[in-house]
C-alpha cells in the first residue's frame, strides 16, 4: 500500500509537531505529511492563527465545493486544518484593520465566540462555525478533518506528558492557560514553546494517545475524524 499523502494548514510549527505524532498513534501505516500553512515562500500569510484564516480565505476564491476537490490539492489524499479553539477569545481587531474591513465584506462569523465552559462542546461549534465562514465557498469534504484542540495543541501535549491528576490538567480542555502552564513546571519536567521542545517530546505524544484521548474529548473526535476520511 502506497504512503498516504496528508496536507497540513496549521497556526504554526510546533502545531504541525503535535499533529504529526497524532497522526502517528492513529493510522496503521506510513504517511508523508506536508504543511501547507505556514509556507516559507507564502511569508504574507503569516503564522499563527492569521495566517489559517488568510489561507481559508485564499481557498475560497479560487475554489467552490469540498476544499479536497480543490485541483491545487489534488496530490493529496487527507487535507488537514487545524486551529486552536482559545481562537474563540480573539478579535478580528487583533489582525488589524484591514481583516477587520475584510470579516465584514465576507460575512465571517463573529470573534470572539466563547461560551460558557465546561462543556467545551459550545465553544468547539462555535469556533467550527467560525473556522468554516472562513472558507466561505470552499466547504469541509468527505477527505477533509478540521483539527481543533481545546483550547490548544500543547494541551494535548501536557496530557501527553503530565499525570492526569496534575494540577495544570484540572479543567484542561476549558483552561486556556495550559500550554503556558508547560513553561512554569519545575524544570524537570517544563516544556517550552519551541520546535525543538515540541519535537522532543512528540514520541511521547504518539506513545500516550490513549492517555490523551481520555482528558480530551477534541483528541478523540480527531481520530475518528481522520479514521473516517481515510477510509
Amino acid at each position: 500500500m502506497s504512503e498516504l499523502r496528508i496536507a497540513l494548514v496549521a497556526e504554526g510549527p510546533t502545531d504541525h509537531a503535535i499533529v504529526e505524532a497524532a497522526l502517528k498513534a492513529i493510522l496503521p501505516g506510513a504517511f508523508i505529511l506536508t504543511q501547507l500553512q505556514p509556507e516559507a515562500t507564502l511569508p504574507e500569510m503569516g503564522n499563527g492563527w492569521g495566517g489559517v484564516l488568510k489561507w481559508c480565505h485564499a481557498a475560497s476564491l479560487r475554489h467552490a465545493g469540498p476544499i479536497d476537490q480543490d485541483p491545487t490539492l489534488a496530490g493529496f489524499d487527507l487535507v488537514i486544518i487545524h486551529l486552536d479553539v482559545d481562537v474563540s477569545t480573539m478579535s478580528y481587531d487583533d489582525l488589524g484593520p484591514d481583516i477587520v474591513a475584510l470579516s465584514q465584506q465576507s460575512a465571517w462569523a463573529l470573534l470572539p465566540c466563547a461560551q460558557q465552559c465546561p462543556p467545551v462542546s459550545g465553544t468547539i461549534d462555535a469556533t467550527s462555525i467560525v473556522l468554516r465562514s472562513w472558507l466561505g465557498r470552499a466547504t469541509v469534504g468527505q477527505h477533509t478533518v478540521l483539527c481543533l484542540p481545546a483550547q490548544s495543541s500543547g494541551t494535548w501535549l501536557a496530557a501527553a506528558i503530565l499525570p492526569a491528576a496534575h494540577a495544570l490538567l484540572a479543567n484542561a480542555e476549558c483552561d486556556i492557560r495550559v500550554e503556558n502552564g508547560l513553561a512554569q513546571l519545575p524544570k524537570a519536567i517544563r516544556v517550552r514553546k519551541s520546535l525543538a521542545s515540541y519535537r522532543s517530546k512528540a514520541p511521547v505524544l504518539t506513545q500516550n494517545w490513549g492517555a490523551v484521548k481520555t482528558l480530551c474529548s477534541q483528541a478523540q473526535l480527531f481520530e475518528a475524524d481522520v479514521q473516517a476520511a481515510c477510509t
